[in-house]
């Protein structure tokens, strides 16, 4: 079986994802096109479909990468304070932010079963196993930081204290 957690096997492939992402952070999703990332490593387009099936392939390998470090992210929080959702929240939020353009391609389109269940698991322990509430809770943080991204929240609002008062929501005990 295919461990789909895998990053790319060829260092052109690696190399190629990491042209496709530099392109995608910096200058967001329309400048993601196949001539463009072809360019940027010094291929001509049919070349890049060596590498890649299609443009929805780099596309998924981009998402995969995304879920790979929000799963290391978490993962460190939960080494960090075991079993803390506030820990866990904020890891999620700062990588979150840090990648914005990463972040919703990633988390605007069908995932990874495998990979999203990798990065949820530091949740659903420091949930207690409670499946209801670990999905709310991660529903609730994706929604703050979607919500966040794409400017939602009036300028007056206090961001953080609403994160603050969520995560009190999901851990009165816990906290």
């Amino acid at each position: 079986m295919t461990d789909l957690a895998a990053p790319p096997a060829t260092d052109r492939a690696r190399q190629i994802l990491a042209a496709a992402r530099t392109l995608l952070e910096r200058e967001g999703p329309e400048a993601l096109t196949m001539r463009r990332l072809a360019g940027s490593v010094g291929i001509t387009a049919p070349s890049l479909y060596k590498h890649f099936p299609d443009k929805s392939s780099v596309v998924n390998a981009l998402a995969d990468a995304m879920l790979r470090e929000t799963a290391e992210a978490l993962e460190a929080a939960e080494a960090t304070a075991p079993g803390s959702f506030p820990a866990l929240a904020a890891a999620y939020r700062t990588h979150a932010l840090a990648h914005p353009h990463l972040y919703r391609l990633t988390t605007g389109h069908p995932l990874r079963q495998e990979l999203e269940e990798r990065a949820a698991a530091p949740l659903f322990r420091a949930l207690a196993g409670d499946e209801g509430l670990a999905r709310a809770a991660w529903a609730f943080a994706h929604g703050m930081v979607a919500m966040e991204l794409n400017g939602r929240f009036p300028a007056e609002s206090d961001v953080s204290a609403a994160w603050t008062a969520g995560i009190a929501a999901f851990a009165p005990v816990r906290l």
